[in-house]
């Protein structure tokens, strides 16, 4: 049976582009996200768009799973950026994952550790690493950096979050969904891979257009996953 990529949005621009240019062969709703079945660049893949938060993440990504049989996991979209060499435009490719809201520290535990779990920094798959490396790199004229994704049910915007947020955990970057898909796919034992646009800096000195700044950054986005998805399994 043919392998199946699971291709998942932050947005509905991410999407569109996806959707536009896939072989639609059906269309499902399940608890409230949409699944796309068809092909994309010779390959089979189910797209969705996950909606924002972790929750939302982890049942979109469970359904990827349970309900299409999807062998691997492409999480795409938008980030801020932790680390003060990126800039605007600058993509991350996960090494790995971890939740920064997960804080029990008063009970001893690191930040981002999870009570009761073996696991809590959730690493991405090697070979989806560099395929996305390598297609990252030929789809921006800026910096493509490995890091590790920190994700949470905030909007960070306050510039000593985010230096600790740097210090603390060692992010890259930080977003919203990441961690949770990891999370769901280290559980499921599929292999995944995050791969986020900045589309602001640490410092929040940029001005930003984000409407404008998200259509450029699906484009971008678009081209990486096609390419990736192209040399996958070939």
């Amino acid at each position: 049976m043919e392998k199946r990529i699971g291709l998942i949005g932050a947005m509905e621009e991410e999407i569109a582009l996806f959707l536009e240019e896939m072989e639609r062969e059906q269309t499902e709703e399940h608890v409230g996200i949409r699944y796309h079945s068809g092909r994309l660049a010779g390959q089979s893949v189910v797209v969705c768009r996950s909606g924002v938060g972790k929750v939302n993440a982890s049942v979109c990504t469970q359904v990827l799973i349970d309900r299409y049989g999807v062998e691997s996991v492409i999480f795409t979209g938008v980030a801020g950026a932790l680390d003060p060499k990126l800039d605007i435009g600058d993509i991350v490719v996960s090494t790995s994952c971890q939740q920064h809201d997960m804080d029990v520290t008063p009970l001893g535990l690191s930040k981002g550790e999870i009570p009761f779990q073996k696991v809590s920094e959730f690493q991405a798959d090697p070979e989806l690493i560099r395929l996305a490396e390598k297609a990252a790199s030929m789809w921006t004229e800026g910096r493509v950096i490995r890091g590790k994704v920190l994700s949470g049910d905030q909007f960070i915007a306050r510039v000593d979050t985010v230096r600790e947020l740097r210090e603390q955990m060692g992010g890259a970057c930080v977003e919203m969904e990441g961690a949770a898909v990891a999370h769901v796919c280290h559980l499921n034992d599929i292999p995944f891979v995050v791969i986020r646009s900045m589309s602001d800096r640490a410092d929040h000195s940029a001005d930003v257009n984000f409407q404008e700044f998200a259509v450029i950054a699906a484009r971008r986005s678009n081209g990486i996953v096609k390419n990736m998805i192209g040399q996958h399994h070939s």
